[in-house]
């Protein structure tokens, strides 16, 4: 069961939310909160596997959150839904640990269903975010010669990154183990001076990688 919080200061919204969510069998609605300070408090209580965070809410906003919870100890999975679709807010919410981006005009069906991916390891982007980023992230010539610092193996597992796809998926496509494929993960992180693992996804899809 992927247990999720929604952060949303319209409630009408997380009501909305709730219904599309209450329709699959394996995702459970565990609790609401309509502003940052609020979705701090939730996650430390409810433990949450995926929050899905407006960005501009009152008081404390859905950036400064995002980045205090994934400062946590095995923090829960960070997706923004929302509305504004800036360049400064796709970036933002990537670099401070969101696993994803996605607007409000999100088909419901696409929703469920990326909500999972993101809940199994995966980045999840509408295409006006994915547009957005590869659009400030240079050219992809800049982006290939970084990555050839990685060796074949690396450059396979970071291709799985860019689809989206778990340890595990990536594990069985090239005939690893989970653990292996973890330590693989770690390496091309540090080669490649990245944070996280959507940060490297995002350098998988600018290079054109596919699986």
């Amino acid at each position: 069961m992927i247990r999720v919080l929604l952060v949303d200061d319209e409630r009408m919204v997380c009501a909305h939310l709730r219904t599309i969510l209450g329709t699959a069998a394996d995702i459970e609605v565990v609790g609401e909160a309509y502003d940052g300070a609020e979705a701090v408090e939730a996650v430390v209580r409810l433990r949450p596997d995926l929050v899905l965070i407006d960005v501009r809410m009152p008081g404390v906003d859905g950036l400064t959150a995002i980045e205090r919870i994934a400062g946590f100890p095995d923090p829960p999975r960070l997706v923004v839904l929302t509305t504004f679709d800036h360049d400064e807010y796709v970036l933002r919410a990537l670099q401070a640990g969101a696993a994803g981006f996605l607007v409000k005009s999100t088909d419901p069906e696409d929703l469920v269903d990326l909500v999972r991916a993101a809940a199994g390891g995966g980045t999840v982007l509408s295409p006006v975010a994915a547009q957005r980023l590869l659009g400030a992230a240079g050219e992809r010539q800049r982006v290939r010669e970084r990555l050839g610092r990685l060796s074949e193996r690396e450059t396979e597992v970071l291709a799985g990154l860019g689809a989206g796809d778990s340890n595990l998926r990536i594990a069985r496509r090239l005939s690893l183990s989970e653990a292996t494929v973890k330590g693989y993960v770690s390496r091309l992180l540090v080669k490649l001076d990245c944070d996280n693992r959507t940060q490297a996804g995002l350098l998988a899809q600018q290079a054109g990688l596919r699986p």
